[in-house]
């Protein structure tokens, strides 16, 4: 068995395709079905039927599937080890980041890091709560930034970087708007405008409000921050936003109350997987970010 059949084994599985497998591998067609059928022949079962022009995966094709995934995971990560041993200061990190630490936090830290460490190559991926834990579990990730830091996840090791506030923000025409802080039970008669089912954020605001007596009426959902900030620029309703997705200015049109009660925080940290050790370029950027945050709390 040789990685060529399990890179070629794993294109044509993903894509379902010989001919466009072979064209994004820069191979003739005959040598991936050539390979393939190696394969099977050494393992002594059938990885593919054919349908048409396409080609799916059989029940036996779809477990060696996921084991190919895992072992070809395994055999980059050491490789990547190797290289970063080398010159652990030229290697790559994969990070994953959610919207609301995408205008802020994510470029500060990133350009400060490069300033110190300019040979280091980054591959950003944004995505949801969820995502971002599934993807470093399974190693599609190196590290995430996330908010609020997990806890009780065996497969996950969570580094708080510090702590922040939840505020509401409200068109200017609000009759609170003119009030220094509010309690959120004060909105109970508002239309919320929240981001979908699913996100984090939005669980956190539904959980601060129920612990302040109600449930919100969610009229408007937005998929990312500029979406649910001009919903309520617009005067469609209220929403909670984490201080930090404020840095840069408040929107147009509306006003950011501090929340006196009950207390909304979330904690923002990094995430790394508990079941491997960082490789060098990784820990060197891991290490480099507690130090950051280190620092900057001093300051603060």
């Amino acid at each position: 068995m040789e990685l060529r059949q399990l890179y070629y084994f794993m294109e044509v599985a993903e894509r379902e395709h010989v001919s466009e497998a072979a064209q994004f591998l820069h191979v003739a067609q005959s040598a991936i079905s050539r390979q393939i059928a190696n394969l099977e022949a050494e393992l002594g079962v059938t990885l593919f039927e054919r349908e048409g022009r396409n080609v799916k995966l059989t029940p036996i094709g779809k477990i060696f599937l996921e084991h190919t995934k895992t072992a070809i995971k395994a055999i980059d990560y050491a490789k990547k080890q190797i290289d970063e041993h080398l010159d652990p200061e030229r290697g790559s990190i994969k990070i994953g980041f959610p919207t609301s630490l995408a205008s802020h936090l994510l470029p500060t830290v990133i350009t400060a890091f490069k300033e110190k460490y300019p040979n280091v190559a980054f591959h950003l991926r944004q995505g949801s709560y969820k995502f971002l834990i599934d993807s470093v579990i399974n190693r599609e990730i190196d590290l995430a930034f996330i908010g609020p830091v997990p806890q009780n996840i065996p497969e996950i090791s969570g580094t708080i970087l510090f702590s922040e506030n939840i505020s509401a923000l409200i068109h200017v025409s609000h009759p609170l708007a003119s009030k220094k802080s509010i309690l959120l039970n004060e909105l109970r008669n508002d239309d919320f405008v929240l981001f979908p089912r699913g996100y984090i954020l939005q669980e956190i605001a539904i959980n601060a409000c129920k612990q302040a007596g109600f449930i919100p009426s969610i009229s408007s959902e937005g998929e990312d921050l500029d979406a649910i900030k001009g919903l309520v620029s617009a005067g469609m309703g209220v929403t909670l936003l984490p201080d930090s997705t404020f840095h840069e200015a408040i929107p147009r049109f509306t006003v950011k109350i501090p929340i006196e009660l009950p207390i909304v925080r979330r904690t923002v940290g990094i995430i790394i997987s508990s079941k491997r050790e960082l490789a060098p370029s990784e820990k060197v950027f891991f290490e480099y970010v507690k130090e950051f945050f280190s620092i900057l709390e001093q300051y603060q």
